[in-house]
């Protein structure tokens, strides 16, 4: 069949309306906060092979990058030949999904005219998975929770009682846990149904020249975006605080032609603590940047990654060996578009971010018993400054490069025993530039537990806060203190007691060019907004205030820049 341009784009549209209603159905179904609220999941139409087809638009970039590995993974364990209507597989094997256990991977054989034709997958991160609770100081995978090989979680329509009383038995709230597998389930199945729609009305008796087709379009942009870069190899190193150590990522990223390798030799070596990124996880928050960077217009899919080889070296913290602790694998992962960028600064400025306090999200999870005795867990996601570009300020609390959502404060509230006192931005710990970094974001919440509650918290850039680029200044660090005293190894496990207070203040991001050369009229716009004091202001971008602080003398200012900028 011959695929016009316009035939292709409304094909191409329907597809991803397809994985985008089996989204909302997911969303819509699922019984826990992380995935009602915080939007941690994806769901992925793939090819008879594993290949990504189509993915939902409102997608989380780690597990785009994985559930295709995941799936061949799978289908070298069970043969397809095995496979029937009415199947559904799981896992959340770190190693051949997506990096750690809180994550189950899920595929549904899609059969159409008697043939296997393609598969509608998700992953999910569920609300508990047993273990030491999402928190980053175990010392073993074997700490951290249920580790599920590949298996069937339905086989021809009928649930697997025995695998479904294991998880009801190892997790701390079982409905909520496999009422979210059963969302997966369901979204899966209007996945099916609207891709056999689809299939009848374009009179298609599978997917195969269509996904070549479209395979073969996103290869050739991406390709043609690499040959634009001059060909060289482009280095950069970047120092993260790590488990009681600092860790560091070195990247080399080589351009030849038409290709990219990336490479993490010479990075730091595994660590027995929870936060090692297997190799899955290191190669999805890897080519992710570069698509932003390179061809973000595309849709994704398998072409768009053919031309990217990424490697890191056996037995490093980005690609351990079993059995590392895994759970704080984000802490790391989410750094790897910082460190990509970080390299190719050099050569594509204008379309890099500074560094970020956005990177990585914060997960505070709570867990205990409400005063009735039934258990409570709760995940919350938090985010800082994200670092400023060229032509754009950084937004404040705003994830990347996850794709998750910050959970209301209402829903907090209304699901777990505390209060949050306060939400709110940090003025000045945004790195000034001449476009500045995002301010970071203080919370505070208060235990009402009558018991006390278990506390595990993910964070990064305490003691290594997010770098300004190209002149910019650096941002604020991020900071924990308990009853206003500082929590001093705040990845460890702690307990919240009646009326204690926590508070969180995440790092801004860093800025981009010399502050001297930014816009007075601009600082005058975030002093009156309360993005930065006026004392800061005429410190750093030497600019001369009004008492009120409602206007700039411009004269004045420009007799104090001048000798600045000579």
């Amino acid at each position: 069949m011959a695929y016009d341009p316009v035939l292709l784009k409304m094909m191409w549209d329907r597809l991803i309306a397809v994985v985008d209603e089996a989204d909302t159905a997911l969303g819509r179904t699922a019984f826990s906060t992380v995935v009602r609220e915080a939007h941690d999941y994806v769901t992925v139409l793939l090819d008879a092979e594993g290949r990504s087809i189509a993915q939902c638009t409102y997608s989380i970039p780690s597990f785009i990058g994985t559930l295709p590995i995941t799936a061949r993974h799978i289908m070298e364990r069970i043969p397809l030949s095995s496979l029937q209507p009415g199947d559904v597989l799981i896992t959340n094997d770190p190693w051949l999904g997506t990096g750690h256990l809180p994550d189950i991977t899920m595929l549904t054989p899609i059969f159409y005219g008697g043939r296997l034709i393609a598969f509608a997958g998700n992953v999910a991160h569920m609300p508990d998975i047993g273990g030491r609770a999402f928190s980053a100081d175990a010392r073993e995978v074997f700490e951290e929770g249920l580790r599920l090989p590949p298996m069937f979680l339905y086989r021809a329509g009928k649930p697997s009682q025995d695998l479904m009383a294991i998880i009801r038995h190892n997790v701390r709230v079982p409905e909520q846990v496999l009422g979210d597998l059963e969302a997966g389930r369901s979204a899966n199945e209007v996945m099916a149904r609207r891709l056999k729609a689809f299939l009848e009305d374009y009179q298609l008796t599978d997917l195969r020249e269509l996904a070549e087709e479209m395979f073969a379009r996103s290869e050739a942009n991406m390709r043609a975006k690499i040959v634009a870069l001059p060909d060289g190899e482009y280095c950069d190193s970047l120092v993260m605080d790590g488990f009681g150590e600092p860790l560091t990522i070195n990247t080399r990223v080589v351009v030849k032609g038409d290709q990219i390798e990336v490479d993490y030799a010479g990075s730091s070596p595994q660590i027995d603590r929870a936060m090692n990124s297997v190799l899955n996880y290191t190669y999805a928050y890897t080519v992710y940047p570069l698509k932003c960077i390179l061809d973000p217009d595309t849709p994704n899919n398998e072409g768009s990654f053919r031309a990217l080889r990424i490697s890191a070296p056996e037995g490093s913290f980005l690609n351990p060996r079993l059995p590392a602790a895994v759970n704080g694998r984000h802490l790391v992962g989410h750094q790897l578009s910082f460190a990509i960028y970080g390299a190719l600064r050099q050569i594509v400025p204008e379309r890099i971010l500074a560094d970020g306090g956005c990177a990585p999200s914060w997960v505070l999870v709570l867990n205990g018993q409400l005063e009735d005795g039934r258990p409570f867990s709760n995940f919350m996601f938090f985010s800082g400054g994200q670092g400023a570009r060229q032509g754009m300020d950084g937004p404040a609390s705003l994830h990347f490069p996850t794709n998750i959502s910050s959970v209301p404060t209402e829903h907090v509230e209304a699901t777990s025993p505390v209060r949050i006192e306060h939400r709110e931005q940090i003025p000045d710990s945004g790195g000034a530039g001449e476009w500045r970094g995002g301010n970071g974001v203080r919370i505070a919440l208060r235990s009402l537990a009558a018991r006390p509650c278990a506390v595990t918290l993910q964070c990064e850039r305490i003691q290594h806060p997010p770098k300004g680029s190209f002149g910019g200044h650096d941002a604020a660090a991020g900071r924990v203190t308990l009853n206003g005293q500082p929590v001093l190894a705040p990845k460890e496990q702690f307990v919240l007691r009646a009326n204690d207070v926590l508070t969180l203040e995440l790092p801004g991001g860093g800025g981009f060019g010399n502050p001297l050369r930014r816009d007075p009229q601009a600082v005058l716009a975030d002093v009156q907004a309360g993005t930065i004091s006026a004392a800061r202001a005429e410190e750093i971008f030497q600019v001369v205030l009004s008492p009120d602080g409602k206007r700039v003398d411009l004269e004045k200012t420009a007799r104090r820049r001048a000798p600045a900028t000579a």
